[in-house]
């Protein structure tokens, strides 16, 4: 069997955990939209579309319901609707904007299975190019990322803002 190590992550999972006024991040992330330091590229009508600080890969995004509820039967049929047709714009704007080959996109339900903040759920998009694995992780604990997030956030709002008066 093989094993997917993310040791880099830890600070993600921790700054959760010890939320010493319990906010929800992403729900600060929300109320925060139009400052750029909350890396949200994007906002919808049920949902919005947030940058992940500690990213698996370059332009890690995560689709998120306005709404903070934990599961999926707990959200609204249009929220599930509107997150599915986030998926699809999102992913073009990745392809077009970052030249992504490929992307793996998950929704992490319940503590036991990764999610860092379980009582608000949320889809990860983590877009892929070949050969994007490296060594660093496996020797070193290292994630090499090779563009900041600034820059990151910039190029991937520009997309949301140029296809957002079509939707």
């Amino acid at each position: 069997m093989k094993q997917l190590w993310a040791p880099w992550r830890m600070e993600y999972i921790r700054d959760a955990i010890n939320n010493d006024d319990k906010t929800c991040f992403l729900c600060k992330a929300y109320s925060e939209r139009t400052n750029p330091e909350s890396l949200v590229v994007a906002d919808f009508k049920h949902t919005f579309v947030v940058m992940n600080k500690f990213p698996y890969n370059n332009g890690h995004l995560m689709i998120v319901p306005i709404k903070h509820v934990g599961s999926i039967q707990e959200l609204e049929s249009e929220t599930r609707l509107e997150m599915m047709n986030i998926i699809a714009i999102a992913t073009e704007i990745l392809k077009e904007k970052m030249n992504a080959e490929g992307f793996n996109i998950g929704i992490n339900l319940g503590k036991v299975a990764g999610a860092g903040i379980p009582d608000h759920i949320h889809i990860h998009i983590v877009p892929r190019w070949n050969g994007d694995t490296n060594y660093m992780p496996v020797f070193s604990d290292t994630k090499v990322i090779s563009q900041g997030l600034k820059e990151t956030y910039e190029i991937i709002k520009l997309g949301f803002e140029e296809v957002k008066s079509e939707i």
